[in-house]
């Protein structure tokens, strides 16, 4: 997490911005979620449209930048063929 100044004060903040907040949960569960999805000869794109989600999102959950609801991990596991429980468990979760 990298410190900024905040505005009009000398105290400095952290910055939560995009780049900073990629958790290693994150990351194992997007890797898991890419490495299915390929390894079953599905699209980026393909997968979102199951999910009803737009690409540049599936794109972000599988780079582990967005910390995804419960129920989209649950739907991006039914579109997978998985249930929630055995998506986090290939994600080592």
């Amino acid at each position: 997490m990298a410190l900024y100044p905040s505005r009009g004060n000398d105290q400095w903040v952290p910055t939560f911005s995009r780049r900073n907040r990629k958790q290693p949960a994150l990351v194992a569960l997007g890797e898991a979620i890419k490495r299915i999805r390929i390894a079953g000869s599905c699209s980026q794109e393909e997968l979102a449209l199951r999910v009803e989600i737009d690409r540049s999102y599936m794109g972000a959950i599988e780079r582990g930048e967005s910390n995804m609801t419960v129920l989209n991990i649950i739907r991006i596991a039914g579109a997978l063929d998985l249930t929630a429980s055995e998506l986090l468990e290939q994600a080592g979760l």
